[in-house]
């Protein structure tokens, strides 16, 4: 069954006040945004269960799970337990466990919390030219095939962050697991109500950082406090970007009545708005390495580097338009993850 296209023009019978049905689910939203999610239909086409799996993992992108990784490693690392009271001499014995864990953790947290992205949004991504062929939008993958990925990748997180308990005697990651995914879920539905959407993507992402530290090393949290600095660093850069990326929809949303700060700002100060989100990540990173002495001159260099290329980064958008979008949100942000994470683990083991 071919998805069905409408129109984007308001419609009568959408809800429009708190006594009307459906109300609840489309706060502030317009009839258009309604209209939208409630007339495309899903297209039913099964596949064999590895191929939906398979077409699951490339709709939601696996390989962007590089943005959050090594803030969580680099967090891990800042509390790692010791053979001494040495600075440096790390007890792999104990960490390197814990380290497969937090990636196994973090692979299933992102995965959930994307499909909730794909799966509360593929009526709205089916209406928008840019986003129509993913995969739940395209109908290519039913609700269901949504439903059972999440719940799969739910019990997988919670399941791994049970381990820290039965293996470490931790048992703070099991406790904090349910909020945990309830918070990175939320983004998703943030853009039905306000323009600040952008921030709490990047509040999402900024959890990982600490939620790896509580995992490894709870009770040297409140003594590093770099951790929160990394973490406030995470949330300016993401948020800044995650508006770059915004750009590219700022019709769409404009039409539909979608929130976020391009469609409420408009372009040029959107894009500055971006700018001063990324001048606040580096101010908090260079906190950062001024509150930890083990951040040393790796790292100190590292933070230059991001730096440089986060201006290079809005020179590329401010020349080319949406056509520096790609490179400006996916590669550029891929590096600057790379480059602190792997500066700050060097600076924490020599």
């Amino acid at each position: 069954m071919p998805i069905n296209r409408i129109e984007h023009t308001t419609t009568p019978n959408a809800p429009q006040s708190p006594g009307q049905p459906g109300a609840f689910l489309y706060p502030r939203c317009t009839p258009t945004l309604v209209a939208v999610e409630q007339a495309i239909e899903p297209i039913s086409n099964p596949l064999p269960i590895t191929k939906r799996v398979l077409l699951a993992m490339g709709d939601i992108k696996l390989a962007h799970s590089i943005f959050a990784m090594p803030f969580a490693v680099l967090g891990a690392f800042l509390v790692a337990p010791r053979q001494s009271d040495e600075p440096h001499p790390i007890d792999w014995l104990d960490l390197a466990p814990m380290l497969v864990l937090i990636v196994v953790c973090m692979v299933f947290a992102r995965n959930w919390a994307m499909l909730v992205n794909r799966v509360a949004d593929s009526k709205i991504d089916a209406a928008n030219p840019r986003t129509s062929k993913r995969a739940f939008a395209s109908g290519a993958l039913s609700l269901r095939d949504g439903y059972l990925l999440l719940a799969f990748n739910a019990i997988g997180f919670l399941g791994a962050c049970s381990l820290f308990g039965f293996l470490f005697e931790n048992w703070w990651p099991t406790v904090l697991g349910i909020p945990v995914l309830i918070w990175i879920g939320f983004y998703s539905f943030t853009k039905r109500f306000t323009w600040l959407c952008h921030i709490f993507l990047g509040g999402a992402l900024a959890a990982s950082p600490i939620a790896a530290a509580i995992a490894v090393g709870p009770d040297a949290l409140s003594s590093t406090p770099a951790i929160f600095a990394i973490a406030g660093m995470v949330m300016c850069w993401v948020a800044g970007f995650d508006i770059i990326y915004a750009l590219q929809d700022l019709d769409y949303d404009q039409e539909v009545g979608l929130s976020s700060i391009p469609s409420r700002f408009g372009w040029k100060r959107a894009a500055w708005l971006s700018r001063g989100l990324h001048m606040l990540a580096i101010a908090s990173i260079v906190f950062a390495w001024t509150l930890d002495p083990r951040l040393g001159p790796i790292f100190a260099g590292a933070v230059v580097l991001v730096g440089v290329i986060l201006i290079y980064e809005h020179i590329i958008l401010a020349k080319r338009g949406k056509a520096g979008i790609p490179m400006a949100f996916f590669t550029l942000n891929g590096i600057v993850s790379l480059i602190l994470g792997i500066a700050g683990c060097v600076d924490l083991m020599i």
